[in-house]
This record gives C-alpha cells, sequence and structure tokens, in this order.
C-alpha cells in the first residue's frame, strides 16, 4: 500500500467490516450506546447507530459509508501524515475502538504522553520511531485494550483474528 492510499485502506478494513448486523447484546446497535437504550439500528459496514444515530444504518449503501469514513475519519485523523505503514493500523484501530482511544495507543507506542490528540510532538516522535517497533507496540496495545471490554468473552475471539490479520498486513506495509 502507498502512503496515503485510502481506497487501499478502505478496501482493507470493509474486509473486517461487512454486511448490516444488529445484534442486541452490542452497544454500537444501539443509538444511545448503551445495550437496550434508544433504538436499535445496527450497524453496517462498520458505521454503527451508537456513532451515527441519525442515519439509516440497515439502507446505508457502500458509497455512502466510504465517504463517511474519508470525512469523518481518514481525513480528520490526517492519515496522509502518518508514516505509510500505520496509516491502515491508525484508521483501522480509530473503526473499531474510536479516534480518541485510537490515538492514545499510537502515543502509548511512541512512548509520548496519551492526552488523545495527534499534535507536532506525537507527530515527530512516530515518525522517528522504528516502524516494525511502532506496528508491534501499537497492535500490542490494541490487544490489551481489547482484552479489557467488557464484551470480550463475547466478541473477543474475532477482534483477536482482527489482530492476527492486521500482524500479517503490517509486515506488508512495512
Amino acid at each position: 500500500m502507498k502512503p496515503g492510499n485510502f481506497d487501499s485502506s478502505f478496501d482493507r478494513v470493509f474486509v473486517n467490516e461487512g454486511g448490516f448486523t444488529d445484534v442486541r447484546g452490542d452497544r454500537g446497535n444501539w443509538t444511545s450506546g448503551k445495550v437496550g437504550e434508544g433504538e436499535l439500528k445496527g450497524t453496517k459496514y462498520g458505521i454503527s447507530a451508537m456513532t451515527y444515530p441519525d442515519l439509516d444504518i440497515k439502507n446505508l449503501t457502500i458509497y455512502e459509508a466510504k465517504a463517511i469514513y474519508r470525512r469523518d475519519w481518514w481525513d480528520s485523523l490526517n492519515m496522509e501524515l502518518l508514516p505509510h505503514a500505520m496509516q491502515y493500523q491508525m484508521f483501522d484501530a480509530a473503526l473499531n475502538h474510536g479516534m480518541r482511544p485510537a490515538t492514545k495507543m499510537l502515543q502509548n507506542a511512541a512512548g509520548v504522553k496519551a492526552d488523545g490528540s495527534i499534535g507536532p510532538v506525537t507527530r515527530a516522535t512516530v515518525a522517528n520511531t522504528d516502524i516494525n517497533d511502532l506496528l508491534m507496540r501499537f497492535l500490542g496495545e490494541r490487544l490489551i485494550f481489547m482484552t479489557n471490554v467488557s464484551t470480550w468473552h463475547i466478541f473477543g475471539k474475532g477482534w483477536a483474528r482482527r489482530i492476527a490479520h492486521n500482524l500479517k498486513l503490517a509486515a506488508e506495509d512495512n
């Protein structure tokens, strides 16, 4: 994958973020972000009712999802400024966990203060950190984060597979 290639990153994310689901026990499927509260609208292409409560999730098209990913995630996090091997990894983590937690994972992996905001210190440190070290620490941070989520016992196997898949992609990218 070339630096700044949103399309390739989107295609990779799409492998993990498939069609419509409305599992009642997944807080992301509820408009309130709390199981049993609000409206059960579900998740499609990784776009959740919790994050987009006013969106018609069930009828969302792949083209609409891609535009949302580009505008609200890729561009908002300035993915183009990250080292190319980190772009997909950060994008996937932000979509899966939220931008702030993913940013803190990146900061922890780089060894800078984890304030949840990518500023000049984070960018400079990330740019000057060995990419293999950064990738391994970042994916380790993700797995630790996932195991602390209360629904790990339900979704953990799939999440662990996601990290395994991302380790393989990291090896291709660096």
